[in-house]
């Protein structure tokens, strides 16, 4: 099931409402609760905490195929249909991680995110079958971690979601560490916390995402020092993914934003046109 690519075929898209019955013989399973599995001897249990991924799109084949995939993997899963159900699902059990797709009934991806980042850092990965390049862009600008066309893999959407678990979890692309003193980082106003992946400016709190933060944090590591678009993509991401170039210059943007919408006159960011990025020196706001 994992290897299968999914397809943008399927009956009905208006919702889940009927679909029992019509996948196989069994009814549509209830995926917001735990795939049951069959105990192990009470000496071999190793109780690991499962991760929630929350599934949004009015395609029924993908919300059952994908949930299945997901399940398999030990996550468990919640499914809506569309935005608004989602939206209201959320208030009351918060994922860790959320897949999207764009074009769904009554509210789209893109009203969903924005809505979502308003309040929440929660990951996302934009799943959709438009192709055109401007709707990625404002994915992106608007939040997003990550975004994947239909058809797709499922085994490189899990490893996709594992990989931004991992992020979440470490605040590293390179896996699980402990927190050291140095993953707390002052350079003047600007105050990182790896360990709680907090930020603030100026003793106020600035909202990121997984995404953003990592970026932040790379350019913060080393105050005064030109990146690359390329290094800072293998800072957050890891080194075994790719991601296009101007993901970063849209994580930048948004990191500008954000530190703007504290600070009006908040210029940390500079940017050196055809090199990279560089975090200014520390120095306090304004000096």
């Amino acid at each position: 099931m994992a290897d299968e690519i999914v397809s943008l075929a399927g009956p009905d898209r208006g919702g889940l409402d009927g679909l029992e019955g019509e996948i196989g013989t069994a009814p549509f399973a209830d995926y917001s609760k735990p795939v049951g599995i069959d105990p192990a001897p009470a000496s071999h249990v190793v109780r690991i905490p499962m991760s929630t991924i929350a599934l949004v799109d009015d395609d029924q084949n993908i919300l059952i195929s994908l949930s299945m995939a997901l399940e398999a993997e030990s996550f468990r899963v919640l499914t809506y249909s569309d935005g608004v159900l989602a939206l209201q699902g959320f208030k009351a059990t918060q994922p860790d991680l959320a897949v999207l797709d764009i074009k769904m009934p009554r509210m789209d991806g893109m009203e969903l995110l924005r809505r979502l980042r308003e309040q929440s850092d929660l990951p996302v990965i934009f799943l959709t079958s438009k192709a055109e390049e401007t709707d990625e862009l404002q994915g992106l600008r608007l939040g997003a971690d990550d975004f994947i066309r239909k058809p797709f893999s499922q085994r490189v959407l899990i490893e996709r979601i594992k990989m931004l678990l991992r992020r979440r979890r470490s605040g590293s692309g390179y896996g699980p560490r402990e927190a050291t003193p140095a993953a707390q980082m002052q350079c003047g106003d600007l105050r990182l916390d790896a360990a709680r992946r907090t930020c603030t400016w100026m003793g106020t709190p600035v909202p990121l995402t997984v995404t953003e933060f990592l970026i932040l944090q790379g350019l913060a590591s080393h105050p005064g020092m030109v990146k690359s678009r390329g290094t800072l993509m293998d800072e957050a991401y890891g080194h075994e993914t790719y991601v296009d170039e101007r993901t970063i210059d849209s994580v930048i943007k948004r990191l500008r934003q954000k530190l703007k919408a504290v600070d009006a006159r908040c210029d940390l960011i500079e940017t050196l046109y055809g090199v990279g990025y560089r975090l200014r020196e520390a120095r306090r706001a304004h000096a």
